[in-house]
């Protein structure tokens, strides 16, 4: 058993973080001695799903409804994994999206060395948008892509 500030530590979390988890009844069956919150195993790996799906973009009220499907048993199994394939998907395109991001800060890292190197941009622009080096044109291009909602 842990104490709160034990778990705020581990987590790296604000104690009235845990608290306000608490509150929200994403504990429900954590104990108290002497009015004092005990974490135990259960409560710490609900921690770390309930950190997974906040860092995925989900919501406290929909993690409030996954905690309480998962107190109801075993018949809302499919209703859990659909919300994990939902979340895949999200974070599947928040990857996508910091991938593009990635590739512009790498072109622009390459950019700038040379535009240094050679003291100006003058032959950086006389090989965009198709003439760049090999290892420079497919970050480049996708970096470049536009991208259809």
């Amino acid at each position: 058993m842990y104490t709160i500030g034990q778990v705020s530590e581990m987590f790296h979390l604000p104690i009235s973080t845990l608290r306000y988890y608490d509150k929200e009844g994403l504990f429900p069956e954590i104990e108290r001695v002497s009015n004092i919150r005990k974490f135990g195993e259960k409560e710490l790996e609900a921690l770390r799903v309930i950190e997974c799906l906040k860092k995925s973009g989900m919501e406290i009220k929909d993690i409030k409804q996954f905690m309480k499907w998962c107190s109801e048993g075993n018949k809302t199994y499919p209703q859990r994994r659909e919300l994990f394939l939902k979340q895949k998907k999200a974070v599947e395109a928040e990857i996508k999206r910091l991938e593009k991001t990635l590739d512009m800060i790498r072109f622009k890292c390459w950019y700038y060395e040379q535009a240094i190197k050679d003291g100006n941009e003058d032959k950086i622009n006389e090989m965009l948008p198709d003439k760049l080096p090999e290892e420079i044109q497919p970050i480049y291009n996708h970096a470049h892509q536009i991208t259809i909602p």
